[in-house]
């Protein structure tokens, strides 16, 4: 391995636009893009522009009809078929969104491809991480689902192993259906219970079908969670998983819409925490994957104050070059904030709670504590079908 890291980067992504009132603003991509290059940690990688996802690629996941409805919807936005989910609230149709949305898509191929090659060992597109998109639908803001894609076209190119760690607020419904029958992908998803939260799905025993069965699960977290609960949840099931399936590729979605100022979501969870579990994932990547390792964004809608800390924090643990919690943000980086927002961007990147802490599963079960309860439910429900203890 070269030991190099990549940045996937093309500045036509902020194209992806749903327009003034949508809850996805694209200004949350510009503005980590420019909080990464104020604290120069595009200098310690490369970053790569990669190609669009072609055809072909797309319909390693997407059906055929849904592609061209997309494409048909891009030309003329009022024509959308709302049969295929465009044209609706969450995902209006707008002039080119087949294009920026294959693009989103080529950068996480191109990130997949970067790293089973060994171009690099880590490789970030925060700009992708569009988990709801099915293959037959648009979904929660996604059109095509970049996370499935590089899935896809690992196993395309060989890889007979991918685990998927998903860790945004919102279940990671369309990645898990992409791959519910198949052995060779483990997807894991931490999110807010579907009882309070879109998509309604990602249950305890929604474990996979068929040949797949014990191959997805799903931690579903009361509303209110915070730092401790949700680090003590990620830490007793990923780890455990992760050793017992050997990945040969880790892919982690990290979407920053659990933290407590989002405001489409219920969990109380910090930056802090966000970045705790972004060095998890590194680490496990290293100590399951031979240091494979493709991160990707997701979902986050706080898009000045938390989203450009958090996906900052995430290239700058790809890149080798953490960037430590107290540190103050460079004041360049706040002007132009105020310049493009009229708001005042957050002078650190902390949320002043690290390090954080967090109890082992190891150190005792209490069941009358709810985030403890939807662990053992997970467990119970999806361990022994890998042959593990629950």
């Amino acid at each position: 391995m070269s030991g190099r890291a990549q940045l996937m980067w093309d500045e036509a992504v902020t194209g992806y636009d749903f327009g003034r009132s949508h809850p996805m603003d694209p200004v949350r991509l510009e503005l980590t893009r420019k909080l990464v290059g104020a604290f120069g940690l595009d200098r310690a990688m490369e970053v790569v522009a990669a190609k669009p996802a072609g055809e072909s690629t797309l319909r390693l996941v997407h059906r055929e009809d849904y592609i061209d409805a997309v494409k048909a919807a891009s030309v003329d936005p009022d024509s959308a078929d709302g049969s295929y989910g465009l044209g609706t609230p969450d995902d209006p149709a707008f002039a080119g969104m087949h294009e920026v949305s294959a693009l989103i898509a080529g950068q996480s191929v191109g990130a997949a491809e970067a790293v089973w090659r060994g171009d690099a060992d880590h490789a970030v597109n925060f700009s992708g991480g569009l988990h709801h998109a099915m293959p037959g639908g648009a979904s929660g803001f996604c059109i095509y689902n970049d996370a499935a894609l590089a899935i896809a076209r690992l196993l395309e190119l060989g890889a007979e192993r991918v685990a998927y760690v998903d860790v945004d607020v919102h279940h990671g419904d369309g990645v898990q259906a992409a791959f519910w029958e198949d052995p060779r992908v483990l997807t894991i998803s931490l999110h807010e219970h579907p009882r309070t939260l879109f998509p309604q799905t990602g249950w305890p025993q929604e474990t996979g079908g068929g040949a797949g069965e014990g191959a997805a699960v799903n931690v579903a977290l009361p509303a209110g969670t915070g730092d401790a609960g949700w680090l003590r949840a990620f830490h007793a099931v990923v780890p455990e998983l992760l050793a017992d399936f050997r990945p040969q590729v880790l892919v982690s979605q990290h979407g920053a819409d659990t933290h407590f100022e989002d405001p489409l979501a219920h969990l109380a969870v910090s930056l802090d925490a966000q970045r705790a579990v972004q060095v998890a994932c590194h680490d496990l990547a290293h100590e399951h994957a031979d240091g494979k390792w493709v991160a990707l964004g997701g979902g986050g809608y706080a898009v000045v104050e938390v989203v450009p800390r958090s996906w900052t924090h995430l290239v700058g643990i790809a890149a080798g070059r953490e960037v430590p919690p107290e540190t103050v943000i460079p004041e360049e980086w706040r002007q132009a904030v105020y310049a493009r927002t009229r708001e005042s961007g957050p002078r650190r990147m902390t949320d002043g709670r690290w390090p954080v802490s967090w109890a082992s599963w190891d150190e005792g079960y209490d069941p009358a504590d709810r985030v403890d309860q939807a662990v053992l439910a997970t467990r119970r429900a999806a361990f022994p079908l890998r042959g593990l203890l629950p």
